[in-house]
């Protein structure tokens, strides 16, 4: 059973940068397709971007594309989101998510998911 546990998030002003870490244990980490999701109030959970076990392609939402970088060190078990040109509509909790031996853009593929982290963007 793999566990994830993201650290990062907080408070930022529009136009900065946040970097997101989501650390895994419990299972063969570069066997995993990882993701991160966000969620804002009121709203559906929705995809942001997602890299194969390998790491060597992402795919990113159109919202991200260009600003946001997903990457990964397997060595560390470690997914990362490292986020730029924050702008307040970013303003969400923020989840990793964990699925063996592929990689996707649709939640519900993903088994495994963090507690989330809160990543809040002011204008």
């Amino acid at each position: 059973q793999v566990q994830l546990v993201e650290s990062g998030g907080g408070l930022v002003q529009a136009g900065g940068s946040l970097r997101l870490s989501c650390a895994a244990s419990g299972g063969t980490f570069s066997r995993y397709g990882m993701g991160w999701f966000r969620q804002a109030p009121g709203k559906e959970r929705e995809f942001v971007a997602t890299i194969t076990p390998s790491g060597g392609d992402t795919i990113y939402s159109d919202s991200v594309k260009g600003r946001f970088i997903i990457s990964r060190d397997n060595a560390k078990n470690t997914v990362y989101l490292q986020m730029n040109s924050l702008r307040p509509e970013d303003t969400a909790v923020y989840y990793c998510a964990a699925r063996f031996g592929f990689w996707g853009t649709a939640a519900n593929t993903y088994a495994h998911w963090g507690q989330g982290t809160q990543v809040t963007v002011s204008s």
